[in-house]
């Protein structure tokens, strides 16, 4: 099913691409013919992505450093992409989030959530709509969202919520949308570990013990169950399927339902070390971004 010039012809946008789950499925599409196209806060991170994937797979893989928070910002690099061609696709991939106890989040902790993930999928989501509408375009999008969406989850209530709009935006524009051949879908996945969700969202905990041993089978997800099932919910031949959220973690939201119950007991000072070890972390990125 996966033939190396699936995605001939194709030129596909992913959000958040120069790391983690953005990046692994940058480099599936790219193994399948794409051009594609990454886009993420660090001109650094993605230029290094770029150079790596090409080389290791040929094609082309153009960069743009953009915060998907600033609709303007947005709204430029779309007239930058489009410049050079039209897109025919876009994963919206970009996110952040950290546990904290609810109580305890600022208005600026929780927008740093929300704007994110929210916001800017939507910015993002409604500009290249509005341009493959107004060139009579198909096109395809997918989200990438979480099981919380159909259970809430203690501890991430700013990424529950925000998951939970793009769910409902991922039907509602299933539904508007399906009159210009646009489709939307989206994936919920199960823990595939990156450095990145681990560090904000089990800080200390260096293995998954318990959640390998609660899942129903038994271990993690491995990244290319995650990347195919992007590519075939982008593919071509997939324009019937629209307007769904699919689960790929094992069964283990239908067994266990939310994430995160185990730090309902934690201490004052657990808290505290958990907020010390994320904040070096922000840090860290910050240094990064700034290099």
């Amino acid at each position: 099913m996966f033939q190396t010039d699936l995605f001939k012809g194709h030129k596909i946008l992913v959000t958040g691409g120069g790391t983690g789950l953005g990046r692994a499925m940058s480099e599936r599409l790219l193994q399948l013919g794409a051009h594609l196209v990454i886009c993420g806060r660090r001109k650094g991170v993605l230029d290094a992505t770029a150079a790596e994937l090409v080389e290791r797979h040929g094609g082309t893989v153009d960069t743009h450093a953009c915060d998907v928070r600033d609709s303007a910002a947005v709204e430029d690099m779309m007239e930058q992409i489009f410049a050079r061609g039209p897109l025919t696709g876009l994963i919206n991939n970009a996110a952040g989030n950290f546990i904290s106890r609810t109580e305890d989040l600022s208005p600026r902790g929780f927008d740093a959530v929300a704007d994110t993930v929210m916001h800017g999928t939507f910015y993002v989501t409604q500009a290249v709509g509005r341009r493959w509408i107004a060139a009579g375009s198909k096109g395809s999008v997918l989200s990438i969202i979480v099981t919380w969406v159909w259970t809430g989850s203690p501890f991430v209530v700013p990424s529950a919520m925000s998951k939970a709009g793009i769910d409902v935006m991922t039907k509602s524009l299933a539904v508007e949308w399906g009159r210009y051949g646009i489709r939307l879908n989206a994936i919920a996945p199960g823990i595939f570990p990156t450095e990145g969700a681990g560090a904000r969202l089990r800080p200390g905990v260096r293995t998954h013990e318990r959640e390998i041993a609660e899942n129903p089978m038994r271990r993690l997800g491995q990244m290319d169950e995650l990347t195919d099932l992007a590519a075939f919910l982008m593919a071509p031949n997939c324009e019937w399927l629209t307007g769904q959220t699919i689960a790929i973690d094992g069964a283990n939201w239908l067994a266990n339902g939310a994430y995160f119950k185990q730090y309902m007991d934690w201490t004052d000072e657990q808290w505290a070390d958990a907020r010390a070890r994320i904040k070096e972390q922000n840090d860290r990125d910050k240094a990064q971004r700034s290099t």
